[in-house]
């Protein structure tokens, strides 16, 4: 009788709830920005205490190395060659004098492709994007992808100013004396509210720590007294909001009980930024790794990537399985149990200490950044990562493992390796159709390397 009861009554009982994520993105945040990640003079006590938590990746990569490209291969699972978006939006213009014309890309991101809001949408979930969106302007928001609600998200890629009057449209301060960052985070806060009794799919990009510079005076104060800098005091000023804006955010989480049942995603678009303008003073450092953003070497694309997941990852796990930001979305739509058609992997086994079964990871950015990296792609399978120039047609090859601050190139050494790696980028150059830059016919040897190298004139765009 009474196993009959518990039968009739676990008919009756009520389904577990879904899952529901949140995606924090950091702009232009290097990989050693963080005390989790080794950074003693930057103070991250959330982020530190998530990664205590969850699990820490230390072989993470944004699939490109400048921002707009990244943010559509998290939304879309598809890496940037693919999806034709492969710079920032709207790009660099071409310096007359260089040696390979980049190829045009798309400005938006096309509305045929389907976001992690639209594949969500059907399951019941209700999605927000709040903070930077660049991916397009009018008809190609959040809005017009999926979102529910988009605050914030403009087709621009840096705020006018991280105090008030901010100057994005539909962003009104409460006070004089509040932050950008805290703004975003007080209504992300309240979509959670609105959202009571739905699955959610929060998207949290965040301007920071992008330019312009800008942090709180008393915070600048505190780290222009601090020893041992490892970068610019309205950097790290503006990390320590950026952090806080963590700690808020998982509080709200819990006193809404929704903490645990709720999959919290932190990581950063691309390597950190070297350079501000003219500027020959570093805003960070990438070391050990080298170069930073707008590079295919590892400061360039190497990332944080924390992930916070109840019952599934163990409380202080560091991986260092090789994972990119296409890998997103399938993890999401499994765990959502929906289809998962994208270029990257469910990182559920990794998530649980496993190990991912996967070929190779593959870039593709054939443009010319401001902050000097050349056009390019490359590819990392197992401690091997090679880079192929389009420039000049030659190739580097390193062993992360043995050297992870890519100074010795390894290409002559080991040709048989390269070759091997070489011919894998191209299969999968041709397998995603990348559009690959020609030749300059007004290439001028004399002039060529002005403007493409080093630090960059402050006239230029910043993305």
């Amino acid at each position: 009788m009474l196993r009959r009861q518990f039968l009739a009554a676990s008919l009756f009982a009520a389904p577990s709830p879904k899952w529901n994520f949140v995606i924090m993105l950091i702009d232009d945040y290097g990989w050693r920005d963080s005390g989790c990640y080794g950074s003693t003079y930057y103070e991250t006590p959330n982020l530190d205490a998530l990664a205590r938590e969850g699990v820490r990746f230390t072989n993470a990569y944004a699939a490109c190395p400048v921002c707009s490209p990244t943010r559509a291969s998290i939304l879309t699972g598809q890496y940037p060659a693919r999806l034709k978006l492969t710079d920032w939006i709207p790009g660099r213009k071409q310096w007359p004098a260089a040696r390979v014309l980049t190829p045009s890309f798309e400005q938006v991101l096309p509305l045929k492709e389907n976001t992690l809001a639209e594949l969500l949408a059907p399951a019941g979930y209700v999605s927000a994007s709040i903070g930077k969106w660049h991916l397009g302007g009018a008809g190609n928001l959040p809005m017009d992808q999926g979102f529910g609600l988009n605050y914030g998200g403009t087709d621009k890629g840096s705020p006018p100013s991280y105090f008030p009057p901010y100057r994005i449209p539909g962003v009104e301060a409460v006070s004089n004396d509040e932050y950008l960052d805290e703004n975003l985070t007080n209504r992300a806060i309240r979509f959670l509210d609105e959202s009571r009794g739905k699955p959610f799919f929060l998207y949290l990009p965040h301007y920071s720590v992008h330019l312009p510079f800008g942090g709180k005076p008393a915070l600048i104060d505190k780290y222009r007294r601090k020893a041992n800098p490892q970068g610019d005091a309205r950097y790290a000023a503006m990390i320590e909001t950026m952090d806080s804006s963590i700690g808020r955010l998982r509080a709200a989480l819990k006193e809404r009980q929704l903490e645990d049942h709720t999959v919290f995603i932190f990581l950063a678009d691309n390597g950190g930024l070297r350079y501000e303008g003219k500027s020959p003073q570093p805003v960070t450092s990438n070391a050990p790794l080298r170069a930073g953003k707008g590079h295919l070497y590892e400061g360039g694309i190497r990332v944080p990537f924390v992930v916070h997941w109840p019952g599934v990852t163990k409380p202080g796990h560091v991986s260092d399985q090789p994972i990119s930001t296409v890998d997103i979305l399938p993890t999401i739509a499994r765990a959502a149990e929906l289809p998962t058609p994208s270029d990257g992997v469910d990182l559920a086994p990794a998530l649980r200490g496993g190990k991912l079964k996967r070929e190779a990871l593959y870039w593709h950015y054939p443009h010319y950044s401001n902050q000097g990296g050349a056009p390019g792609a490359a590819i990392r399978q197992g401690d091997f990562k090679l880079i192929h120039f389009y420039e000049d047609d030659r190739v580097e090859l390193y062993n992360l493992r043995d050297d992870l601050g890519e100074t010795r190139n390894l290409a002559q050494r080991l040709p048989a390796k390269a070759r091997q790696l070489r011919q894998k980028l191209d299969r999968w150059r041709a397998d995603v159709a990348a559009v690959l830059p020609k030749p300059n016919p007004a290439y001028d040897p004399a002039t060529a390397d002005q403007g493409l190298t080093g630090v960059e004139p402050p006239t230029l765009p910043v993305e």
